[in-house]
């Protein structure tokens, strides 16, 4: 029941949520990234998105879009999910911490499907270039 689910998020007791718990309650019935969230919401400002709040009614139709919508991830979203873990910037993140990723979350992989994904994917000081691993993910 998504009333119920939207109901979890209410910290207030007003039966609203914030702008940035929309994302957080629309990836149980889909997966919509947070530029689609963002763009649902009318593109409000940093400040909205944690002040201004939704009603469950209001809520309902952006549900309908994101449960109407084919499931389209695609580079960008795979790129934009790993550029969380680049804390330096530079286009790369650890190996060990993708390999914990990929053995932890989402559809979890085994230890010898990871060292068959990462092979040659990892430089000398043990980083890899997302932007090259979403490629070469998508091309095998």
């Amino acid at each position: 029941d998504y009333r119920e689910a939207f109901g979890l998020f209410d910290r207030v007791g007003d039966n609203k949520v914030a702008y940035n718990q929309i994302a957080d309650i629309m990836r149980a019935p889909g997966t919509p990234t947070n530029k689609e969230v963002t763009k649902m919401l009318g593109k409000p400002h940093r400040a909205d998105m944690a002040n201004k709040r939704v009603e469950f009614e209001g809520f309902l139709p952006m549900l309908q879009t994101i449960i109407n919508s084919p499931n389209k991830a695609g580079y960008e979203d795979y790129v934009e999910g790993l550029r969380v873990f680049d804390k330096e910037g530079n286009g790369t993140v650890m190996g060990a911490e993708l390999r914990i990723v990929l053995s932890t979350l989402g559809e979890k992989m085994n230890e010898a499907e990871i060292d068959a994904l990462m092979a040659g994917q990892e430089d000398e000081n043990g980083c890899v270039n997302y932007e090259a691993f979403v490629k070469h993910i998508m091309s095998v």
